[in-house]
């Protein structure tokens, strides 16, 4: 047994995933530079893996072994902590893409959803191209139901292959999967371990190839006027039924806004830059300012669109660090209607 209170790495059975696969396991590996944001603590053991059936080997193997895992893609919507991961962490390189005559898409979940949209526009396939910009994999998008201007993974996908709890590899039609605004099925799934995505396939539409590419490009150029560069989580809440996050953390005059290395961006409210040796805990203490002063100011409890990652000092906590839970005293205006910045990233 570890000094985390798991068992100690490898297992029996990951060992021997690991030689079967000839994959090195890291200890201690700080995770920052393998996130967005670029914080992130150690994990006890990091393992890189780059072929489907090595994930769903290597993540079976882990959870026999009694160990906890965590699978990391882009690094983009997630937060770790400061203290690090205990168990493995798996970062899923995995690329193979498959295209079809009929307009359906084979994709690893380890593939970036920008190099997607490209692959998928050359061919003149429609349906992904808002993904040109938004960071992060096939598997992250699709726990997150990610989506931007107007659209989103559940417009387009057809079936996802899961490596369920059990063992089993399953393949599921996405109306199995409950997709909603951001969320899904598989980001609420009450037990742990939860699933783990190995590959998505996507039903597309024929489309002119020349279209497609003025359609990414205008995105693109969206983007870059109205989101931040620089290293953050990407959108940090979820927009409120009928509201969008960034303009009511901007109406309520938060822009700017610091917490040590961490600020809430003068372009994008609803975006938090780390400028360069900001921690983990100072974003979930900024999430919790902003979280409390928009409610004092309009009654609007914001929810994390990211998800946290790790070991924190203070567990008994609300994971998402909401401190808002019923009424807090203090004047409320009217929440500002209409959007800010990218509709698809509140």
């Amino acid at each position: 047994m570890s000094a985390s209170g798991f068992p100690a790495l490898p297992g029996e059975a990951l060992a021997r995933a690991l030689r079967r696969w000839g994959l090195d396991l890291q200890r201690g590996v700080p995770l920052a530079r393998f996130t967005t944001a670029r914080i992130g603590g150690p994990a006890d053991g990091l393992v890189i893996v780059e072929e489907v059936e090595a994930l769903a080997d290597v993540v079976r193997a882990a959870w026999a072994d009694g160990l906890p895992v965590t699978v990391l893609g882009g690094g983009s919507n997630v937060l770790i902590a400061d203290r690090g991961v205990r168990g493995l962490v798996v970062l899923n390189r995995t690329r193979p893409l498959r295209f079809e005559a009929d307009g359906r898409v084979w994709a690893a979940s380890g593939v970036l959803l920008p190099t997607l949209a490209r692959l998928c526009a050359e061919r003149g396939w429609g349906g992904l191209e808002w993904a040109i910009g938004v960071p992060g994999t096939v598997g992250g998008a699709v726990v997150g139901n990610a989506g931007a201007h107007g659209g989103d993974i559940a417009g387009c996908l057809e079936a996802v292959t899961l490596l369920l709890p059990e063992g089993e590899v399953a393949t599921w039609p996405a109306d199995r999967l409950a997709l909603g605004y951001r969320t899904s099925r598989l980001k609420t799934w009450p037990t742990t371990p939860r699933p783990v995505v190995l590959a998505a396939s996507f039903l597309l539409r024929p489309a002119d190839p020349e279209r497609l590419w003025e359609r990414m490009a205008a995105f693109s150029a969206y983007r870059r006027r109205t989101q931040p560069g620089g290293s953050s989580l990407g959108s940090m809440f979820r927009n409120p039924p009928g509201y969008h996050a960034g303009r009511l953390i901007e109406a309520a005059g938060l822009k700017g806004l610091r917490r040590g290395g961490i600020v809430v961006s003068a372009l994008h409210a609803n975006f938090f830059i780390n400028e360069g040796n900001g921690t983990a805990a100072e974003v979930r203490a900024l999430m919790a300012e902003v979280q409390r002063r928009v409610f004092e100011r309009f009654g609007v409890l914001l929810e994390p669109e990211i998800e946290l990652i790790g070991e924190w000092e203070d567990e008994a906590e609300d994971p998402g660090g909401c401190p808002v839970r019923g009424e807090i005293g203090g004047a409320r205006g009217e929440p500002p209607l209409g959007p800010v910045g990218d509709p698809g990233a509140g």
